[in-house]
């Protein structure tokens, strides 16, 4: 393991991953919030800072673990979930939805902050590689959160989407996965099934999305 090159790894990645777990995760405490839910903001959780969001666990020994154990070829890591009562909300079974949502939106806007910034760094005549590769890093970091936050089970957010959005016999029934959700993703996500079948395609269409709205930016840059 290249010491040297993991420090410069971290030293890059750390602010935007920081940005993306933090607003993500606040992100749902505000549209919680906003659809009746006091939970979140009682407890503090709806804040920018980082440390009330970082999991010691999942947000930090997991992730540099599976760096030093697979020389960085897989990482995987979470942040502590922002507590939601859905019965709270004035109507749970849509504005449940709109709450998974905020997540991901989230990770969606702050892809193309990044990108945004990385052009504007460019049409400034910026060339300090350390920052063009933090920008490229934080478009990078909100994708990948957006891809894999949308996949359809519970307890990730799109796992919430489709409870709201099935039928509610259908989406009782559903609903039961959750305790068992997240070792099911582990297992995909080892098995490498959740790349091939949802995460490229996903990532690839969102890279496409950024790039049609980024268009402008990069036209201004040159």
């Amino acid at each position: 393991m290249d010491i040297a090159n993991l420090i410069q790894t971290v030293a890059i990645y750390a602010l935007p991953v920081l940005f993306a777990i933090t607003v993500h995760e606040a992100a749902h405490g505000y549209a919680a919030l906003y659809f009746g839910d006091k939970t979140a903001a009682m407890l503090g959780r709806i804040t920018l800072n980082p440390a009330k969001h970082i999991d010691p666990v999942g947000t930090i020994l997991m992730p540099l673990l599976l760096y030093f154990a697979t020389s960085g070829a897989f990482l995987f890591g979470y942040a502590k979930p922002v507590p939601v009562r859905f019965g709270n909300l004035r109507n749970p079974k849509r504005d449940m939805i709109w709450v998974a949502l905020a997540g991901p939106g989230a990770n969606l806007a702050m892809a193309l902050a990044w990108g945004i910034g990385m052009y504007l760094l460019s049409g400034a005549g910026v060339t300090e590689p350390f920052f063009l590769k933090m920008c490229e890093g934080g478009v990078l970091v909100n994708v990948v959160m957006f891809a894999f936050n949308l996949f359809p089970l519970p307890p990730l957010d799109g796992g919430r989407i489709m409870v709201g959005l099935l039928p509610l016999k259908q989406a009782l029934t559903f609903s039961r996965i959750e305790p068992w959700g997240f070792f099911i993703v582990m297992a995909l996500v080892i098995a490498g099934v959740l790349s091939a079948v949802w995460m490229q395609p996903v990532m690839s269409l969102t890279f496409g999305l950024l790039d049609l709205l980024l268009t402008p930016f990069s036209m201004l840059a040159r």
